[in-house]
This record gives C-alpha cells, sequence and structure tokens, in this order.
C-alpha cells in the first residue's frame, strides 16, 4: 500500500537531504549587528545610516546593538560566543586590532574568535578643543601651547587604548608633549564632558562631532588624515601644517563569529557591497566624510593580522603597557 506524500513528510525528506534553506533564510528573524562602541560613536553612525540598505540587500530587518562595556570587549565576546548561522554579526573599528596589545588577557582571540567578512572602508579623525578653554586655532599654536603648559591640559578619548586615545598618544609623542588622559566610557560621554569644559581638547571621528562643529561648540584643530575631506573643507592635516608623522586612520569592518559557512560570508560580504552603493548610503557616507571601499573578503583576515602586528608597534613606541 502506497504511503500519501504530505506537506510534512515532504519537509521531513527534504530536510533529511540536506535540501531545506537555513532556518534565517525562512524567518522574518531580524539580524542583530553588534557593535562594541556606544552611541554617538563615529561606527555607530555609519552603521544606522547604512542600516535600510543593509536590511534590503540581507533581506531581514536589522538590529543595532550597542554593547560598549569594557570598551567594547563584553560586545566582542557575546559576538565570539554566538552561533555562527548569520544571524548575528558585528561592525567594529581598529580598537579590536588594539585589544590584544593592551590587555595581557581577554575573554576571547582575535581574530581567531571571529570570521573578517568586509573591510568596508575609513572615517576621518580630527582633534578638536573646547573654544572656551583652548584659544588655540591651528596645531603649531596647539603644540606651542601644550609645551608652555606641560602637562597641565587633559584629553579625553572612548576608553584607554582605544584608536581615539593611540591618536592623541601618537600627537603627543610626535611633538614631545604632555598631557592628562581622562579615559571615558564611550564617545558619547567624552564629547558631552569636552562640551562643557571638564576636559580641554580629544581626537574625534567626525561623524560624531559634525554638528557640534557647526554650532561652535567645539573647534576643530586638524585632521589625522593623510590629505584634508570633502566633509570638512577648510580644516587642514597635521602633515599639512608641519606634522608629518601625525597621521592616524580609523578603519571599520563587518565580521561575524568564529566558523561562519564560506557561503553565508560571501552572502554577507556580497550585501554589505550592496548596501554601501546604494545611492541613500553613499550619500550619507560622504556627508560624513567617510572614505568607503569595500575590499575583497579573502583580504578581510589577513589585513585584520597585519594591524595586529601594526598596533602592537605603535603601543610599544608610545610606551601603552598591558594591563
Amino acid at each position: 500500500m502506497t504511503t500519501p506524500i504530505t506537506r510534512r513528510s515532504l519537509l521531513l525528506a527534504l530536510a533529511g537531504a540536506g535540501l531545506c534553506a537555513p532556518a534565517l533564510a525562512q524567518s522574518d528573524k531580524p539580524i542583530r549587528f553588534i557593535l562594541p562602541n556606544a552611541t554617538g560613536s563615529g561606527v555607530d553612525a555609519i552603521t544606522r545610516a547604512a542600516q535600510p540598505a543593509l536590511a534590503k540587500a540581507l533581506g531581514h530587518p536589522i538590529v543595532v546593538d550597542n554593547q560598549s562595556g569594557a570598551g567594547g570587549i563584553v560586545g566582542l565576546q557575546q559576538l565570539a560566543r554566538s552561533a555562527p548561522d548569520g544571524a548575528t554579526l558585528g561592525v567594529v573599528s581598529n580598537n579590536v586590532v588594539i585589544f590584544p596589545s593592551l590587555f595581557k588577557t581577554l575573554p576571547f582571540d582575535m581574530p581567531g574568535d571571529f570570521t573578517p567578512i568586509a573591510v568596508v572602508g575609513s572615517t576621518p579623525m580630527l582633534l578638536v578643543v573646547n573654544p572656551g578653554k583652548v584659544p588655540a586655532t591651528n596645531a603649531k599654536e596647539f603644540i606651542a601651547l601644550l609645551k608652555s603648559r606641560s602637562g597641565e591640559l587633559n584629553f579625553g578619548s572612548g576608553g584607554n587604548g582605544t584608536i581615539l586615545h593611540l591618536a592623541t598618544e601618537t600627537l603627543l609623542d610626535e611633538t614631545g608633549t604632555k598631557a592628562r588622559h581622562i579615559p571615558y566610557k564611550g564617545v558619547g560621554p567624552m564629547v558631552t564632558d569636552l562640551m562643557g569644559g571638564q576636559i580641554d581638547f580629544g581626537a574625534v571621528s567626525l561623524p560624531s562631532v559634525q554638528g557640534h562643529l557647526k554650532s561652535g561648540a567645539l573647534r576643530a584643530i586638524a585632521l589625522f588624515t593623510p590629505q584634508r575631506v570633502a566633509a570638512l573643507p577648510d580644516v587642514p592635516t597635521f602633515a599639512e601644517q608641519g606634522f608629518s608623522k601625525v597621521v592616524v586612520e580609523a578603519w571599520f569592518a563587518v565580521v561575524g563569529p568564529k566558523g561562519l559557512p564560506a557561503a553565508e560570508a560571501r552572502r554577507v560580504h556580497d550585501a554589505v557591497v550592496a548596501a554601501f552603493d546604494d545611492p541613500a548610503t553613499k550619500e550619507a557616507m560622504a556627508r560624513q566624510g567617510n572614505q568607503i571601499g569595500v575590499a575583497p573578503m579573502d583580504q578581510a583576515m589577513p589585513f585584520f593580522r597585519s594591524e595586529l602586528a601594526k598596533y602592537a608597534r605603535l603601543s610599544k613606541k608610545i610606551g601603552l603597557e598591558a594591563q
């Protein structure tokens, strides 16, 4: 007697043959993007600007989950422990390759516990000051002020050992000047205190302070970029102002947990390319001053490893000791 074929039996048979689509593709479950950065950071501004296009390209709603605890280590740990099924991804900055030089122990291996998927581009960093406390209007005046008040001025960062911290330390190292470092739990609180006069200056990403520059609440001294950026045409670089070695770039990338299948990583990579090629996203990136150029997927892991070595050398040069 022939057994009738039901929908249930057909699905079971297909599942047994490995022909069913992944669970993620069969549901409307959102894809969570963990950001080991605070709200108001450059990475946060970039991700949220690209969020609609990413959702369209991936075919799922996108939830942005800021987890900046312990300088971002909490968020990275959660990403590393997530199932490698494409349901949890992350957008990260240079900070992730600085951590191994800053901490003796970490709850994950970088980059071994992750799948680097796409190095997307870079975002401009600049030095800004509280105009009510710092009279300097350019790099030479600012360096002269640091030298005349050696160790008196204080600067903030989004956390000890972050790329913003290293950018300022690079400036101090290259110019032979000193200032006190005040680490914050994220860029947002640091910028708030900078405008309030609790700190004097700091390195920031352009997207996180554009509005404050326009309002006059903060004053730009110089860009850490190799060249000027179209979004801030009147602000010169440190190199232009005679400090050729003060160049620090802040990149950002999309990563997943370790073990993400190659086909899924490729799908995400292609979606990232499409999302950042979307006209609305391109306009937002240009407005923020970001330089976009999504690298091939096979270059992502080698890039992370080379950056690890680069920041290990820089951390040693400026005297950052692992905690």
